[in-house]
């Protein structure tokens, strides 16, 4: 198995609550070796439906570091801000 990603589709409610929950999530990728490989805003819906603005993408060493980081007490003490700042998809993928 390769890397894991995650992959956030991001609808900002609150763009100071938003700025708060994404100064926060650096430090909770660290401890499981993952790096933002992108973020980025919706230019064009090229086919299909898509209702979020925003996207994230996320990579980890494997899908057990994800599952590490999305349970972490660091990572889910953020969640009720990510809550109130905007309408959050999050996915997990392997490569």
């Amino acid at each position: 198995m390769g890397n894991a990603y995650v992959i956030g589709h991001i609808t900002v409610k609150d763009a100071g609550k938003w700025d708060a929950y994404r100064a926060g999530v650096p430090a909770t990728l660290a401890p499981w070796g993952a790096e933002l490989v992108f973020r980025g805003s919706n230019a064009t819906v090229l086919a299909g439906d898509h209702a979020h603005a925003d996207v994230v993408v996320i990579r980890f060493p494997d899908r057990k570091a994800v599952e590490g980081w999305h349970s972490s007490a660091a990572y889910q003490a953020l969640i009720p801000l990510r809550q109130q700042a905007a309408d959050v998809v999050l996915l997990s993928y392997e490569e």
